[in-house]
């Protein structure tokens, strides 16, 4: 696949997830995975529980269209370790899917 062909897909599926969250998907965005273990425990979900469905990624990731802010820190996506900046993309392997950067999700990391 050309890289045209892969742009033009991520921002085909950012577009898809983002209707689907503004159309009022309710996804789990709270609590925060502010632990190691917190986090492991959201990472087993997503390989146990969500595969490729991008409907049981988004919820169980807790991705939502808007900036969160936790213990009075913003995290959106752009400044998540996960965070491909020249691609719009967070390469956490159990979620793989574009995003725009002022989204965020309860696996966000410094």
């Amino acid at each position: 696949m050309s890289e045209t062909d892969s742009r033009a897909r991520d921002d085909a599926l950012r577009a898809e997830i983002a209707a689907r969250l503004k159309s009022g998907l309710e996804t789990e965005a709270w609590p925060r995975a502010e632990t190691s273990e917190m986090v492991n425990e959201v990472v087993a979900r997503l390989r146990r529980e969500a595969g490729d469905d991008l409907t049981a990624k988004l919820v169980i990731a807790g991705v939502t269209d808007h900036t969160v802010e936790a213990d009075e820190i913003e995290q959106p996506c752009e400044t998540c370790m996960y965070y491909l900046v020249h691609r719009g993309f967070c390469e956490l392997p159990e979620l793989m899917i574009p995003v725009a950067p002022a989204w965020s999700c309860r696996l966000w990391r410094i």
